[in-house]
């Protein structure tokens, strides 16, 4: 099963030469970049998990709407807040879906899954940071979901052959084909491919001067929307069956 999820948050990069981005502007680059990734997925009809970061939550809620309505799943992605807002966060959109929100995803900061689970979460979807020494930073680690404190713990997905995460950085720097062959030689040995992309990686960096390692810009842009429309169109060639993280774990 390929679970294919996007973590929805605002670039956080400084624009170069002292120039300014503002925080509507990068609202807006979220957006936009968002709907591209929509596009692409009802082009294949395939049907994804988005992890919408909790503090632009009420700022975004034709987008999450539009997410939803779309038969995608809405969850939280929780980069600083704090039980209290997470809590009201949810009951709004909730409110606005009239839907359960059952994940959330955290990454520097995370808080216990006692607290998590009274929040009425029903999975967690823990990610670690990824950058150019990731290779050096963990080579193993377990591929299994668990339950703890009445919580679906959702692992990260490592490739058991190259030892690779399935992060968003690799998804950015690998070759198409080498990743292809990577995702379907996995499901070969694990039940699952988690697989995760941020939507400020489909930012043109051409046109908004955010200063960025250049490794962070390699294939960014329309050519991730590419790399997305390839991988997409693998599946559904090699008619690997995908799943809502929701769906999957319910």
């Amino acid at each position: 099963m390929v679970l294919l999820t996007f973590n929805i948050i605002n670039i956080e990069s400084d624009a170069k030469n002292g120039s300014q981005i503002s925080d509507d502007e990068r609202l807006k680059i979220t957006i936009d970049n968002t709907k591209a990734i929509l596009r692409i997925l009802d082009i294949h009809d395939i049907k994804a998990s988005f992890f919408v970061e909790i503090s632009i939550a009420e700022k975004l809620q034709n987008l999450i709407k539009a997410i939803s309505s779309k038969g995608h799943e809405i969850a939280f992605y929780n980069k600083n807040s704090n039980l209290q807002e997470i809590e009201e966060a949810k009951k709004s959109i909730q409110n606005l879906l009239e839907k359960q929100i059952k994940g959330i995803r955290q990454k520097d900061i995370k808080l216990s899954q006692e607290s998590l689970k009274l929040l009425e979460f029903s999975y967690v979807s823990n990610i670690d940071n990824a950058n150019i020494l990731f290779p050096f930073k963990r080579l193993k680690r377990d591929t299994e979901i668990t339950e703890e404190e009445g919580l679906s713990i959702v692992p990260e997905s490592i490739s058991p052959y190259s030892q690779l995460p399935y992060n968003d950085f690799v998804f950015q720097i690998l070759p198409m084909k080498y990743y292809q062959n990577m995702v379907f030689e996995t499901l070969k040995n694990d039940e699952f491919v988690l697989i995760y992309l941020n939507s400020w990686q489909f930012t043109d960096f051409s046109v908004y001067p955010f200063d960025l390692p250049f490794y962070r810009k390699i294939s960014s842009g329309k050519k991730m929307e590419d790399k997305l429309d390839a991988l997409l169109t693998f599946i559904n060639e090699k008619e690997l069956a995908t799943s809502r993280m929701k769906d999957y774990i319910f």
